[in-house]
C-alpha cells in the first residue's frame, strides 16, 4: 500500500529527532475568512499539519471550549460545504497537511462520494470521524484505496488489546491515541497508565502515534510528546485564536520547531 502524504510529513519530523505537532483549529469562529488567516499563520509557526474541525450541532467528543467555538462557526454560516469552498480558494498557499475533523452526519449529507472528491480537489490529506467506529468504518475507508486522503483512527485508554491490534492495523496517517477517557478540554493530569498505553501502541503500530485530548500546556506538549511521535493540541489554540492570544499558540510548539 502507498504511503499517504499525511504520513510521510510526519514521519520526515520523526526520522530526524523531531516531534510532529498538528493544531486544531474550529472552521469558521471568528468567520469564514479567519480559516486562511488562521491556516497560514500555523504554517508560518512551523506545525507539521493542521486539524480543521467542521462545527456540528451535536459534538459528543467535545469539550466547552471546542463545543462553544463550533457554536460560534454555525452562527457565522459556516458548514462543511462551504468550508471546504473556502479552503479551496486559498489551497495554493498551503504547504503542510490539511486534516478534516467530522462527525458522520454532514460527510453523508454532503454525500460520501462526493465528499471525498472535493476534499482530494482542495488538497485535504486526511479524516478523522469520532463517531465513525472501525467496524462502519468500510463506508469511508473503501472509497480511499486510490485516493491521498489518510482515514485517521482513534484509540481509546480503554481498548482491550484486540481491538487496538485491528484499529492500529486499519489506521492511515498516524494512529490519534486518546490520552483521556472522556471530552476534549484542558487536564492537569494523565495519570501513570499513559505511557504505558503509548509505548503499547508504538509497538502494535506501523504509522506514527500522535497523542491527543487534553494537552494544553508547553509543559503537557513536551511530556506527552516524548511519549509519542507528537501531539495534537486542540482546546488551547482554539481559545488562543478566540482571545487574539496568536504568540500564546507558538509558546505551544516544541522548542525545536519554532528555531530556538
Amino acid at each position: 500500500m502507498t504511503t499517504k502524504p499525511l504520513q510521510i510529513a510526519i514521519e520526515e519530523k520523526v526520522k530526524v529527532g523531531q516531534k510532529a505537532f498538528i493544531p486544531y483549529i474550529m472552521a469558521g469562529d471568528g468567520g469564514l475568512d479567519a480559516i486562511r488567516k488562521q491556516v497560514l499563520f500555523l504554517q508560518q509557526a512551523g506545525v507539521t499539519a493542521i486539524e480543521l474541525g467542521i462545527p456540528f450541532t451535536d459534538p459528543v467528543a467535545d469539550g466547552p471550549v471546542i463545543q462553544d467555538a463550533g457554536n460560534r462557526a454555525l452562527k457565522e454560516g459556516a458548514n462543511l460545504k462551504v468550508i471546504l469552498e473556502e479552503i479551496d480558494q486559498f489551497k495554493e498557499e498551503v504547504q503542510i497537511p490539511l486534516v478534516i475533523m467530522s462527525y458522520l452526519n454532514p460527510i453523508l449529507a454532503y454525500g460520501i462520494e462526493n465528499f471525498i472528491t472535493k476534499c482530494e480537489e482542495v488538497g485535504i490529506s486526511g479524516l478523522i470521524i469520532p463517531d465513525l467506529p472501525l467496524e462502519e468504518s468500510d463506508i469511508v475507508q473503501s472509497k480511499l484505496i486510490n485516493s491521498p486522503l489518510a482515514l485517521v483512527q482513534l484509540i481509546s485508554l480503554t481498548s482491550p488489546k484486540d481491538r487496538i491490534e485491528r484499529i492500529a492495523k486499519a489506521a492511515e496517517g498516524f494512529v490519534y491515541a486518546v490520552t483521556v477517557n472522556g471530552i476534549t478540554g484542558v487536564r492537569n493530569d494523565f495519570g501513570q497508565s499513559l505511557e504505558e498505553h503509548l509505548q503499547n501502541l508504538k509497538e502494535i503500530s506501523d504509522i506514527p502515534v500522535l497523542a491527543g485530548f487534553g494537552i494544553s500546556t508547553p509543559e503537557q506538549v513536551e511530556e506527552i510528546g516524548e511519549m509519542a511521535d507528537g501531539v495534537i493540541v486542540g482546546s488551547a489554540i482554539v481559545k488562543a485564536f478566540h482571545e487574539g492570544n496568536k504568540e500564546s499558540i507558538k509558546g505551544l510548539l516544541p522548542k525545536v520547531v519554532v528555531g530556538e
